[in-house]
């Protein structure tokens, strides 16, 4: 594969664009401030009630990393990491990851692709494994991808949705817990019950604020749930209102890989789990009567993770999210180009038919280190880009970067809810199809109030 070769100009755009990606995570105006975001993701798979809790880590904006294993202090041009629990990678208890490659397995924010399907994640995680891994999760004897559980350091939000809620730190606590993780043993004792990925969450956020967390007896029958400390965590600050506090939503990316769901606690998974209530109602009654009781009194079912919440995307500041109408109306103008372009299927299947191209093709990175897609067309051999940054640059006929883009809107608006989408996001998103209907034209202008008026009017875009 070949090597990336960045130039200063590249280094210094990519850096600051980093620092503009998490700039809003730190909500203290003075230089000196830092956060500590508990990271509650949403659960992939189906294997059990277990598995519907998802996963816990925490982001820190002010501790860095020297390798995996081994933290320190930030430079001023450095965004943090996130730390987790994991289960049998390299015998580690926990392991350090930059923010970045920990959401997409890339190592800039402007190189995550526009639409995931199994192996370009597969790829990618690889790719970086292979860089900056290899001391926790190194090659098999011949090479090859080693097998385990390596694969959740990185891109995990090709998996699911994450929800943030950050804290306000200092870098006085930093600098303690920093000291703490460093002379401690970094040995694995994973234990689903007592030692999971959402108890160390707990002590993390419990290190900077003591007993501010802890796990429910009855909702989560005494396990420690990353559902449960995100709940403590926003009653933590509405008992502290005068530390800072903010929320935040990193959508899934769009693609072909499944979708995930919504964060259950222990109760409430095996309550709304047909094949564990089912048979619990016929031969106990009263115990599932017991389960809807604990349900009920524990409020579950009242906690919306996305309430308040930030949209956060690669390369920008965390926004609003759009709200109901505009929402509807980017829907509106896609199934309109669609059902123009192709009056026989109207378009229904956009992604689908895209998903099918991308497994097929050839996964290749270009000098810059992008990812570039090969793939058969027309006879020929082509190479479509795969990110934002080099889709129109590629030798790829229009109408390929087209049905790229076209299956990218419609994972975007048709695979997600109103609260994980930002204007800009999709915005960028409809310009880039723009150009690639009518290279060198004028890139189409999204904005919320021009959608809203054409649709009333019936026009496409």
């Amino acid at each position: 594969m070949p090597t990336r070769h960045i130039q200063p100009m590249r280094r210094a755009s990519s850096r600051l664009i980093l620092l503009l990606f998490t700039s809003l995570l730190l909500v203290c105006s003075t230089l000196a401030s830092a956060s500590a975001t508990l990271f509650l993701e949403e659960p992939y798979g189906r294997l059990g009630f277990f598995t519907a809790t998802g996963h816990a880590a925490v982001y820190l904006s002010g501790v860095c990393a020297d390798t995996p294993l081994i933290l320190r202090p930030c430079a001023a041009d450095e965004t943090g990491v996130v730390l987790s629990r994991y289960d049998g990678v390299g015998g580690y208890d926990w392991i350090a990851i930059p923010l970045v490659p920990y959401l997409y397995a890339v190592d800039w924010p402007e190189d995550v692709p526009l639409f995931a399907d199994a192996k370009t994640v597969a790829l990618l995680r690889d790719h970086y494994r292979r860089k900056h891994l290899e001391s926790v999760a190194p090659d098999g004897p011949s090479g090859e991808t080693p097998g385990g559980n390596w694969y959740e350091l990185v891109g995990s939000s090709y998996d699911r949705t994450i929800y943030g809620f950050e804290i306000d730190t200092t870098p006085e606590q930093d600098a303690a817990l920093i000291r703490k993780l460093n002379s401690q043993p970094n040995e694995s004792h994973f234990h689903t019950v007592s030692r999971n990925c959402a108890d160390f969450a707990k002590e993390i956020i419990n290190f900077y604020y003591p007993k501010a967390l802890h796990r429910s007896v009855v909702a989560d029958v005494g396990i420690t749930t990353p559902k449960q400390i995100a709940k403590m965590l926003v009653k933590y600050n509405q008992r502290h209102p005068e530390i800072e506090y903010s929320r935040l939503v990193i959508a899934q990316v769009p693609g072909s890989m499944p979708r995930s769901s919504a964060v259950h606690g222990v109760v409430e998974s095996f309550l709304k789990s047909t094949k564990y209530i089912v048979p619990t109602a016929v031969a106990c009654p009263f115990c599932a009567g017991g389960v809807v009781a604990a349900y009920v009194a524990t409020g579950a079912g009242r906690f919306r993770p996305p309430q308040d919440a930030l949209v956060m995307n690669p390369g920008r500041e965390p926004e609003p999210h759009l709200d109901t109408e505009d929402f509807r109306a980017y829907q509106h103008q896609l199934r309109s180009l669609l059902a123009e372009s192709y009056p026989v299927t109207s378009g229904q299947n956009a992604g689908k038919a895209w998903a099918k191209l991308q497994a097929r093709a050839k996964k290749d990175f270009d000098h810059d280190g992008r990812l570039v897609l090969q793939m058969q067309y027309g006879g020929r051999m082509v190479r479509v880009g795969a990110s934002a940054e080099n889709v129109l640059s590629g030798d790829a006929p229009p109408q390929l970067v087209r049905e790229l883009l076209e299956a990218r809107l419609q994972s975007e608006l048709h695979g997600k809810s109103p609260h994980e989408v930002a204007e800009s996001e999709v915005s960028r998103d409809w310009k880039l199809l723009q150009q690639a209907l009518s290279p060198g034209a004028a890139p189409l202008t999204a904005s919320s109030t021009t959608l809203r008026s054409e649709t009333a009017r019936g026009n496409a875009p």
